[in-house]
């Protein structure tokens, strides 16, 4: 199957263009969230490079964030670039292990591969992968018995439908 960033862009923004006045936006580079101002009357998700993954990461933080985080550049969150120390790395495990449940999830309702990411390439730690991986399959699992965010239940059913995918199990997550 062909994974298009564009079909992920229209079908976005049928869905939420106009109930939130968001719009997922193809960016050149560093992905970055941003709400409406003066020069832009519309929140914008903008991703990296034409890359499906990124799209799906960086909606999956929209789906995620509350009203109060979706009024705030980045939704107000630190990021510490790569390169991070142990301790920085992990902070931003921790602040990354739900969107990434999310970003799972929405791969499996496309049929498209997911990686976890633990972006700390030029870092002074090595990342534990598979622990945070492990981090990341729980919340999923969670999300799967309690129910995700509405928001993505929202997406991942118009993405199962875009790609006639079934609905997910507890399998689809190992």
């Amino acid at each position: 199957m062909s994974f298009c960033y564009r079909d992920l862009i229209s079908l976005f923004n049928q869905s939420f263009a106009d109930t939130y006045n968001t719009r997922l936006e193809l960016g050149d580079d560093e992905p970055i969230y941003l709400p409406a101002d003066a020069e832009v009357p519309y929140h914008r998700i903008i991703f990296a490079h034409g890359f499906f993954a990124s799209a799906l990461h960086e909606v999956a933080h929209w789906l995620l964030a509350g009203e109060a985080r979706r009024q705030q550049p980045d939704y107000g969150y630190w990021y510490h670039p790569d390169g991070r120390d142990a301790e920085a790395q992990a902070a931003f495990e921790a602040v990354e292990v739900k969107p990434q449940a999310i970003e799972w999830a929405l791969s499996l309702c496309c049929g498209f591969p997911f990686n976890v990411s633990c972006d700390n390439l030029n870092g002074c730690v090595d990342p534990d992968r598979h622990a945070f991986r492990a981090r990341v399959r729980e919340q999923a699992l969670r999300y799967l018995a309690e129910g995700f965010p509405a928001r993505a239940r929202i997406f991942m059913d118009v993405l199962r439908q875009h790609y006639g995918r079934p609905g997910l199990s507890a399998a689809d997550f190992d």
